[in-house]
């Protein structure tokens, strides 16, 4: 029976070509743009799961105490004393690690030198995570502090194979350090990436303030792994307990939990201390959007295949008549869809591996199809018998359904008005989902540029940052001299921070005339040197930059407006303030600028002389050379002085396009599947548009030979589908109206849904369902009406 079903259904789908090739490229659209997206959110939903026991792997988390007895923020850093204490002090503890936050670190092999990214970490870290060593113990591996573990790819990198256990590599130009250990490279999709792993016992060594267990520096990250039965409600009272028992309290103390570090990702974002959602928003929308196309898709197959119901009648009608019962009719039309899904799939999975080169490198991610994973084949089943069934049941129980006397006598009815609305509601559905998109991506779009164009606070043009490291670190004067002397720069500061960076928080900042004995305002701290104005143009409102002129500027701090406002001075110029129990005295105040979130205001600034705390140099380039060789020449003198190192020239306004980077991928993904679910949608419609057309060819026949014109003809076709398009788009305006309107809201600086958006997204989806009716309708209208009457 199968047999006969499987060659009826292959002679079918040949018979009928355009149908057949409009309903598998509209099925392979949307599997391919449904697996594409799928492929997303899984590399997205599988962060830092890629550990046996990763559920039971926690990150310490520190709340910061705000107005009220509020939270004021939540962040992962941590000092050196948490680690150890929750290690002696909680059963429920198995291992605990501390790490830094990891940094680009020069490592060489003689002269085949680079800049990785390092990590500094207690040894138990290689116990929280399955680390796949190719060489080396994991039990031993960073035991010695002059130790270092490299991952394959560095190893080839700087030896050319990943052979190279117990091989030496030179660290920052200072330190040897033995490799015991090479592991595979670790996935893009985990947050403890690095290129090379070093024992926190070195660290020690390199600064000794953090072997000191203090409870004042949350510049570390602090792991735990609990043992599987441990509750982590009970767990984080005890731990509140033990910080409050082993810490003087404070309004400024912050309290600590532990947060499933796999969840840090998707949830990671954080109000008054609570966790409420975060890039799992995005995840949700892209999921809704992948399994809609995927639908629209399946809307059109059943479209399609009602469109052909007069031709297929017949079949119904004599096979009822000899015999065959509904059950086995069902089973024939599934089998049809279930054949032209298979055939759909293996386009969409050519589509797929067509385009996956260029989505990979609109997002700059690395997604791939593992085609030896029974997971991967499994699921691409699971959906391409999904897809046949809820393409096919529609158009499988409506055939079948057919009465053989009328299908016989050529009177096929309606079944009533459910039928008549179920196609309808179909139709709607598509095209609110697509004006809901169109309107999504307008606003997205909107969204991105209002926060582009809105201004820094500095000119970032003509800016670029270098790390400052090795022998910069100590010769920057020089260093200075001769830049400034070559010509390719106007001016240039070393500072603590680059210009755009995140985090170096503080609290402990007193004023004249605060009304609480402790603050409870969250300030930032910039260390750096003169030319600190003068070189970032940012604003001055009062005052002046630091001077060589002014001895007394070593005590001397700049701030921003933000920060005037919190202290309530009025002349602030000359007034006292005191950071982290010094006296210093205010000398300029200058303009907010943006240096972290673009999206919100950033905490109030404090600037500070400290030539002592390095970090990056920010040099302004002079405009009256050539770009290039003013390029050329910062790296000429930056090679001669820091030999070393590699030479690393980073524009500033590059490093501010990396904070729309979450919006702009939001962006690019709703421009490229609406754009595919209006093209479906589409397809779908002109299914609709020739299914009328069939149900109607005689009465069009009769109409003409009455003297009806094609313009008639086309607009008595015409007309309902497009008051179809109407409804959906007077149901999905205030739909996305109040989705995109509390999209919004969630940022502190954001524009309006401006007024032209819902006319642009409601003509430029009526245009295009015109554009594909009118199609069918004039080719139906021109059609000889002999050739619909003649049967009579």
């Amino acid at each position: 029976m199968f047999k006969l079903n499987l060659k009826i259904a292959l002679r079918n789908l040949w018979k009928n070509k355009t149908s057949s090739f409009i309903n598998v490229i509209g099925l392979a659209i949307g599997l391919s743009a449904c697996l594409m997206l799928l492929l997303y959110v899984s590399y997205e939903w599988n962060f830092d799961k890629q550990a046996k026991n990763w559920k039971n792997v926690y990150t310490a988390m520190t709340n910061v105490p705000g107005e009220g007895n509020k939270i004021a923020g939540t962040f992962n850093g941590t000092t050196t004393a948490l680690g150890p204490l929750l290690k002696q002090n909680l059963p429920e503890v198995k291992y605990v690690a501390r790490m830094d936050y990891g940094k680009k670190s020069l490592i060489a092999n003689g002269q085949n030198s680079f800049k990785k990214d390092s990590k500094f970490a207690e040894p138990n870290i290689l116990k929280m995570y399955d680390y796949e060593f190719i060489s080396g113990d994991a039990k031993t591996a960073l035991s010695n502090p002059l130790s270092v573990v490299l991952t394959e790819s560095t190893a080839k990198t700087l030896f050319g194979t990943a052979d190279v256990l117990n091989k030496s590599v030179r660290y920052q130009d200072k330190e040897n350090l033995t490799i015991t250990g090479v592991i595979k490279d670790l996935p893009e999709n985990s947050s403890n990436r690095f290129d090379f792993l070093m024992p926190w016992s070195f660290y020690e060594i390199l600064d000794p303030s953090v072997k000191d267990l203090n409870w004042n520096n949350y510049s570390f990250v602090t792991m735990v792994m609990l043992n599987p039965d441990a509750n982590i409600d009970l767990v984080n009272r005890k731990v509140e307990a033990l910080v409050k028992a082993n810490t003087p309290q404070t309004p400024q103390s912050q309290p600590h939990f532990l947060y499933q570090a796999s969840k840090l990702h998707l949830f990671g974002k954080f109000e008054n201390g609570q966790p409420v959602g975060g890039n799992i928003e995005q995840i949700w929308l892209f999921m809704g959007l992948a399994f809609g196309i995927l639908l629209i898709a399946c809307i059109n197959f059943m479209n399609m295949a009602t469109a052909k119901s007069e031709k297929r009648a017949k079949e119904v009608g004599i096979k009822k008549t000899i015999g065959a019962n509904r059950t086995s009719l069902i089973f024939q039309f599934l089998t049809e869809s279930m054949v032209l899904t298979l055939v759909a799939v293996v386009l969409a999975i050519a589509l797929l591996e067509i385009c996956l080169p260029a989505f990979n490198g609109l997002l700059s991610i690395n997604l791939g199809i593992s085609y030896f994973n029974a997971a991967s084949w499994i699921g691409i089943l699971g959906i391409v018998v999904s897809t046949g069934l809820i393409a096919g049941s529609y158009p499988a129980f409506y055939l079948s359904s057919f009465n053989p006397i009328q299908t016989l006598k050529r009177k096929i009815k309606s079944r009533g008005i459910l039928t008549v609305s179920l196609r309808q509601v179909l139709v709607i559905g598509q095209f609110c989902f697509a004006i809901i998109l169109i309107i999504s991506t307008l606003v997205i779009y909107r969204q991105i540029q209002y926060i582009k164009n809105k201004p820094v606070g500095f000119d970032v043009n003509t800016l670029v940052e270098i790390p400052q490291d090795g022998e910069l670190k100590t010769k920057f004067e020089l260093f200075k001299t001769e830049m400034l002397k070559s010509g390719a720069v106007a001016s240039m500061y070393q500072s603590s921070v680059s210009l755009s960076h995140h985090g170096r928080n503080f609290m402990d900042m007193k004023w004249d005339g605060m009304t609480k004995p402790e603050n409870t305002v969250m300030f930032n701290q910039v260390a750096t040197s003169y030319d600190f104005i003068k070189t970032n143009g940012i604003k001055l409102l009062q005052g002046r930059d630091f001077s060589k002129t002014f001895a007394s500027d070593t005590s001397a701090v700049m701030v921003s407006a933000s920060a005037v406002k919190v202290f309530g001075y009025k002349n602030p110029i000359g007034k006292k303030v005191t950071i982290f129990g010094d006296n210093a005295y205010i000398i300029g105040v200058f303009d907010d600028y943006v240096w972290d979130s673009p999206y919100k205001s950033n905490n109030p600034q404090v600037v500070f002389l400290n030539q002592k705390q390095t970090g990056t140099i920010t040099m302004r380039l002079n405009n009256s050379n050539n770009l290039q060789s003013n390029i050329e020449t910062i790296t000429r003198i930056t090679k001669a002085f820091n030999p070393a190192y590699p030479t690393e020239i980073t524009f500033i306004n590059s490093l501010y396009q990396e904070k729309y980077k979450s919006e702009k991928t939001l962006g690019i993904l709703s421009n490229l599947f609406g754009g595919l679910a209006i093209f479906v949608s589409c397809l779908g419609l002109f299914g609709l548009v020739a299914y009328s057309a069939e149900q109607r060819t005689k009465e069009f026949g009769v109409r003409k030979v009455l003297g009806a014109s094609v313009a008639n003809l086309m607009q008595l076709l015409s007309f309902s589908f497009i008051k179809m398009i109407i409804i959906a788009i007077i149901i999905a305006v205030p739909i996305s109206y109040f989705a995109m309107g509390k999209w919004l809201n969630n940022f502190e600086f954001h524009t309006e849904i401006s007024w032209w958006i819902i006319p642009v997204a409601a003509l430029g989806t009526l245009s295009m369902a015109l554009i594909t009716v009118s199609f069918q309708a004039y080719k139906t209208a021109k059609a000889n009406p002999v050739d619909a009457l003649k049967y009579e």
